[in-house]
């Protein structure tokens, strides 16, 4: 052994081949923290030491290669400043280059993922060799950062700058198939046979068959670009990247920089830019806030986890009621990820629709290569459609999904109670019912809570868990590791009207009543907060909620909550309903819709929204973008506040991810309460006091207030 550490070790295999080893003691995964860093650099001396090494393989000792850099130790380097990011960087990157300029050949042997930090040490390797189940690649990007091992560096000396900048910017990791098209491996081969076939790529090269050196001055000299070529490929590049990625997010574009101020350059000095540009991206507000919710996420999936870990067990069996579009995407979710499920309805047609939502969805998969059709049906088959409760009783967990009405779903939990197992859990997809009223006609409320999925199903990753008063510790952990398994991101919270999602998203579609009644142009209001972040504006999103729905769902929220909540004029919603014009479901909202040329529903504004309007609202007005934004987000961010105070979401982070995963908040912004941090809470309350005359929804809590006089933060301990 000529290296052992906790990290990673090296060993002399035969034939003058030395092995380093990444197996990162006490993880699951390797990934560059501190220690990995230091002991690489101790390995590399070893290895420098050592006279008779004839070729060098990088192998992992776990599932996957290295993941990249350890996150968690960004902040503080981060919040050291230009100094500190540079210090963080600058051991690794000579690292990567001393194995890079090792006087032998080296050869990877990439299992499981090789992503950021980890696909650059590939890169400084001679060659790559990819097992068929890895994925390689450069998501710095979705951390609000650039590549700082020498991504941009050697990737597009390896794979070409068209390639490399298009990797880069999108940040998406790559299939061995799309890897070995684009040259940014040598070969791909079965995972048991990977190593093996490492070794025979490096003892080619060790005998001179493999032009190893060759390849070095590739990766170390300038990129063999002229003028109009370089002109050409960056001009364009950019241009896409930046309208593609949007102002908000400036890493994608600092990348392609990077690749083009380093291009005429030689290695050395092309990592010098690199680093500049990762230097400049980690100072941004939306690096700071894209990494916080990377750790927010994290510790979302361990509170999960921890629950998970609780149950007395696994969810085998699942049935979902009422087929229709949710009950369908229920059903279609936990099919895909193996939980059999029966899907019940009164009548055919809801079963059909339900059965037509679900062959849908798998059809888009097999269509687009990610299912065979074998696949397919082997998921339909999960889906046992009925009109009867047949087999209920031997089913762990039924998930109710009928119409949002308290008298229909009192009448079908209590005769579905009678049908289940005593053991049996029993939740309900509610979006703003109380869990404790829904659990009135009850027999057994312990069995009983809220799982609260997000249409549509399949691409909204938040699941609500609500706990109502009498549900016990085993039903919640039950009902979360069901989510887990389907592939969702559980958060529990407790019983209120709305909840912790819907009881902050109906103070920010009051704000927007107030403004249209003030005489805003929903419009303007929709392309100002499209322009702050949110993915469509607060009448496009009623349009795609369903203003039905909306309506509905407002009521139970002004009945819970009648101070902040409750309204004494006629909103524009209730205009718009009034009218029959329900959004995108029925093709009239706020917006007409028609189709596109993909079929899908295209939003045209009209002058018949307008004239709805008109004797309801004051005479229409420009406001400035800033008052917009403040009417708007503050009623949000005060009834946070007071879900965090009154112990219906447990932490910050949870609230922060359950807005971002539930309905859009704009990740660059971190989430309300990274926002508030960064605002600052005293600017904070002094702006919400500017609208104290709109009424509760725009006074600031108690606790916000005192926060803000001692200078304390949400995240001051994240």
């Amino acid at each position: 052994m000529l290296f052992s550490g906790k990290a990673l070790s090296v060993q002399m295999l035969d034939n003058g081949i030395a092995e380093l080893k990444f197996d990162l003691e006490g993880e699951s995964v390797n990934k560059f923290n501190r220690l990995t860093v230091s002991e690489f650099s101790e390995a590399l001396d070893a290895i420098e030491k050592a006279g008779d090494i004839k070729g060098l393989l990088l192998t992992s000792g776990k599932s996957v290669f290295i993941v990249g850099a350890d996150i968690t130790e960004f902040g503080g380097a981060f919040s050291a400043g230009a100094e500190g990011i540079a210090e963080l960087m600058n051991k690794n990157n000579e690292n990567i280059n001393r194995l890079e300029d090792l006087p032998f050949p080296t050869a990877v042997a990439i299992n499981g993922y090789a992503l950021g930090g980890g696909f650059e040490v590939c890169l400084g390797c001679d060659f790559r060799v990819m097992g068929d189940k890895a994925k390689v690649g450069l998501p710095e990007v979705k951390l609000g950062l650039i590549p700082g091992w020498g991504g941009t560096v050697r990737l597009p000396r390896v794979v070409g700058v068209d390639v490399a900048a298009e990797w880069i910017a999108a940040g998406k990791e790559q299939r061995p198939d799309a890897a070995l098209a684009a040259h940014a491996v040598d070969a791909v081969v079965p995972t048991d046979k990977l190593k093996d076939a490492a070794l025979k790529v490096l003892a080619r090269a060790i005998a001179g068959e493999l032009d190893y050196q060759q390849r070095r001055e590739v990766k170390k000299s300038p990129i063999p670009l002229n003028d109009t070529e370089a002109l050409m490929a960056f001009f364009t590049t950019k241009a896409f990247v930046g309208q593609q990625a949007g102002r908000n997010y400036p890493s994608p574009v600092n990348a392609v920089t990077s690749i083009e101020q380093g291009y005429k350059v030689d290695r050395d000095e092309a990592l010098k830019i690199e680093q500049q540009q990762f230097i400049a991206s980690a100072q941004t507000e939306t690096a700071a806030s894209l990494v916080g919710l990377f750790l927010n996420d994290q510790k979302v999936g361990k509170v999960a986890k921890g629950w998970e870990k609780k149950s007395d067990k696994e969810i085998e069996r699942a049935a979902v009621l009422g087929a229709g579009i949710m009950g369908g995407g229920i059903a279609y979710q936990s099919a895909y990820k193996g939980t059999p499920i029966k899907m019940k309805d009164i009548n055919q047609d809801g079963i059909d629709l339900g059965l037509k939502e679900a062959g849908k969805l798998l059809t888009k998969l097999v269509d687009r290569g990610r299912m065979t059709p074998a696949k397919m049906a082997e998921t339909l088959n999960r889906i046992e459609p009925t009109l009867s409760y047949d087999g209920f009783d031997d089913v762990d967990i039924v998930v109710e999904a009928v119409v949002e009405n308290p008298k229909v779903k009192h009448a079908v939990l209590k005769e579905v109670e009678t049908k289940v197992s005593e053991d049996t859990v029993i939740a309900s997809n509610t979006s703003t019912i109380s869990i404790d009223t829904l659990a009135e006609p009850l027999s057994r409320p312990e069995n009983f809570l809220g799982m609260h999925f997000f249409n549509p199903v399949h691409k909204m990753p938040l699941v609500e868990v609500i706990r109502g008063e009498k549900t016990s510790e085993n039903a919640i952990a039950r009902v979360v590791a069901y989510a887990n398994k389907m592939g969702k991101k559980a958060i529990v919270v407790r019983d209120c009207p709305g909840f912790l999602v819907n009881r902050v998203l109906f103070p920010y579609f009051a704000g927007f009543a107030m403004l249209v009644r003030d005489g805003a142009d929903f419009q303007q209001v929709d392309k100002v907060m499209e322009r702050w972040g949110w993915p469509m504006g607060p009448a496009y999103l009623m349009d795609v909620v369903g203003i039905d729905t909306g309506v509905h769902a407002e009521q139970v929220m002004a009945e819970g909550f009648p101070e902040r909540m409750g309204k004494t004029f006629t909103a524009a919603s209730d205009v718009m309903y009034e009218a029959g014009r329900y959004g995108q479901k029925n093709g009239k909202g706020f917006y007409n819709y028609e189709e596109d040329k993909k079929g899908r529903p295209k939003k045209v504004a009209t002058e018949e929204a307008y004239e709805l309007l008109k004797p309801h609202v004051a005479e229409r007005k420009e406001f400035e973008n800033d008052t917009v934004i403040e009417r708007m987000m503050v009623p949000m961010a005060t009834e946070l506040a007071r879900c965090l105070e009154e112990g219906i979401v447990d932490s910050p982070a949870e609230a922060d991810m359950a807005l971002i995963y539930g309905i859009g908040f704009p990740p660059f912004r971190g989430g309300i309460f990274a926002w508030l941090d960064s605002i600052g809470l005293d600017n904070f309350v002094k702006m919400a006091e500017k609208y104290s005359e709109l009424g509760e929804l725009y006074k600031p809590t108690e606790g916000m207030r005192e926060m803000a006089a001692s200078g304390k933060t949400y995240y001051g301990e994240k």
